[in-house]
């Protein structure tokens, strides 16, 4: 089984108002309401692209339970763990002539529910896969990735970290079996820019040095790198077309990876895959379905 954890889930409710007017009542032009959080996006598509698994974490209030209902009438697993206040937060996306993003703070995190998390996580069965996707809410501490994998490094779990700076350089001493940062973010994390593919590889390679079996590097509409724990490098394109919109793309290459890897158990298929999962999710309106991977694939 693969199980995905996103500690801070949400609504993403997408505004479009033609001609915002501060301080006066506009009228929207549209609006749209999405499920958000990069473990909950790792979850959808993995469904989408026939992968079982189970989404873990915490919700609160109605807006919780309406998530969780949600990813239900999609077919996907959940066994989420209910706070008794506050709510699942709700993050506003207002696009007028310049964007504005509102993301709310969240519910209170108890210790007695992080309690309950790891209690779930004990249950992970050896050789299933755990995703660590996205920020930490400012209620846990910034070290709970770090408790995670420290609780069940002795275990023959695959845990896949998509997260940034000291959230991801901390976890690389548990030698997790995936990690997905982008070139900007890899960049970050040694204080530099790299502009050529030979520089995305010797940094990723001193990120193995420290723990990490594998390391895929997303680049946009450059595609992809992948260097793996036997030491191959590999590298796809995107096909191209119009994108409608990035996100989430990253997290389809990490369900698109995870995917392919347990088809095939073959790195190079997995990158392909991953590749394919993210560009169709960056020219489609939300998360790809499986047809639209399935029709890239075939093209790279």
């Amino acid at each position: 089984m693969i199980y995905t954890v996103t500690f801070n889930p949400a609504w993403d409710y997408i505004i479009n108002v033609d001609n915002l007017k501060a301080g006066k009542v506009n009228r929207t032009s549209s609006e749209e309401l999405q499920l958000g959080g990069k473990g909950i996006n790792v979850s959808i598509v993995l469904k989408n692209l026939g992968i079982e698994n189970t989404a873990l974490g915490f919700i609160a209030g109605f807006t919780g339970k309406a998530l969780e209902q949600s990813l239900k009438e999609r077919g996907i697993n959940t066994d989420f763990i209910g706070l008794d206040k506050g709510m699942t937060r709700i993050n506003i996306k207002l696009k007028t002539d310049v964007e504005t993003e509102i993301n709310s703070r969240g519910p209170e995190i108890t210790d007695s529910a992080k309690d309950k998390l790891f209690d779930k996580l004990d249950n992970i069965q050896d050789e299933d896969i755990l995703v660590l996707a996205g920020s930490i809410p400012n209620t846990l501490s910034s070290d709970i990735y770090e408790r995670i994998m420290e609780r069940l490094q002795n275990r023959d779990i695959k845990i896949v970290v998509d997260a940034t700076e000291d959230l991801l350089s901390n976890v690389l001493k548990y030698r997790p079996f995936l990690i997905k940062p982008n070139h900007y973010e890899l960049g970050e994390l040694f204080s530099k820019t790299l502009e050529t593919d030979d520089d995305i590889i010797n940094c990723a390679k001193e990120l193995q040095k420290k723990g990490a079996l594998n390391v895929l590097v997303s680049m946009g509409g450059n595609g992809a790198i992948l260097i793996t724990e036997n030491g191959k490098i590999y590298k796809t394109g995107t096909l191209a077309g119009k994108v409608i919109s990035a996100v989430g793309a990253g997290d389809s290459m990490v369900a698109g990876f995870i995917a392919g890897y347990i088809e095939s158990n073959d790195y190079n298929y997995a990158l392909k895959l991953g590749t394919a999962a993210a560009n169709a999710t960056a020219l489609s309106k939300g998360l790809t379905e499986k047809e639209k991977v399935d029709e890239i694939l075939k093209l790279l």
